[in-house]
């Protein structure tokens, strides 16, 4: 099994660099369930030789779920040469999914190791040291990422793809209605114009950002992984995926959490 999640991992990590895509992993290799697409992700780390600094979650809504044809959240590790800076402009080449996720990241400052018994969410946020407003740039290493199932989504990382972190909003954060707090983005074109605007608030990160944030240390938690201090948290879109193309450039304002862009090129 450890020799399959590896050469699975491989699979997957190889169309992440070429920006290639599959219909689907080799029926040898491929997970036929969410135990099996976790042992194909964990080997991710070791096949890139790159080190893990956070999670992300994917599919906090359920309308998000239904997109991709699954029946809850999913979580992926984010590995070091996925963060980018803030303000950076990235390039499009061969993604796929053509989407920005505005996010609510948390940095931990402290670890939430396995447990028997779950976290509650007063537990998790008292080891969160600072909120921060993020972009997620997602991406499938699956021609049709809809239909390629749970298990191998997980095995994909969840969709995994580029992250940028904003710097961490005030302190005053941890006593803000996080559910209710708005977001608004806007995506200027290539000649600056504004093409659209949409918004968007902390509900939809499975009703909070820190409900999010503690389904996320339960799994780990499950999983016999766990948080640890330091890692970043990137706990869902909070709202519709925002559809961009090259050339253009993408601001989110959070109001007193803080205001990130970036922008995109071919």
């Amino acid at each position: 099994m450890e020799r399959n999640a590896a050469d699975a991992a491989r699979v997957l990590w190889t169309c992440r660099q070429s920006g290639t895509v599959i219909t689907a992993l080799p029926e040898a290799i491929r997970p036929r369930d969410a135990i099996a697409g976790h042992a194909i992700q964990a080997a991710l780390p070791a096949v890139a030789d790159r080190p893990v600094v956070g999670w992300k979650i994917a599919a906090t809504s359920a309308a998000g779920q239904a997109h991709i044809q699954v029946d809850g959240p999913l979580a992926g590790r984010i590995l070091d040469d996925f963060v980018h800076p803030i303000g950076a402009t990235l390039s499009l080449a061969g993604n796929r999914m053509r989407v920005v996720e505005p996010e609510f990241a948390f940095r931990m400052g402290a670890a939430l190791p396995p447990r028997s018994t779950p976290y509650a969410a007063d537990e998790v946020s008292a080891a969160v040291a600072s909120l921060h407003p993020a972009f997620e740039l997602p991406d499938s290493r699956f021609a049709n990422f809809t239909r390629a199932g749970m298990a191998q989504l997980i095995a994909d990382d969840a969709c995994c793809g580029r992250f940028s972190f904003g710097p961490a909003a005030p302190e005053a954060w941890r006593t803000a209605n996080l559910a209710a707090h708005p977001v608004h983005a806007t995506v200027h074109g290539a000649d600056g114009s504004v093409r659209y605007t949409r918004e968007g608030e902390g509900s939809a990160l499975l009703g909070d950002p820190l409900f999010a944030l503690t389904w996320l240390a339960n799994e780990l938690s499950s999983l016999g992984t766990g948080l640890r201090d330091g890692d970043w948290a990137s706990c869902g879109t909070c709202m519709v995926p925002l559809e961009i193309l090259p050339g253009d450039r993408v601001v989110a304002d959070y109001g007193s959490f803080g205001r990130i862009e970036i922008s995109l090129s071919d």
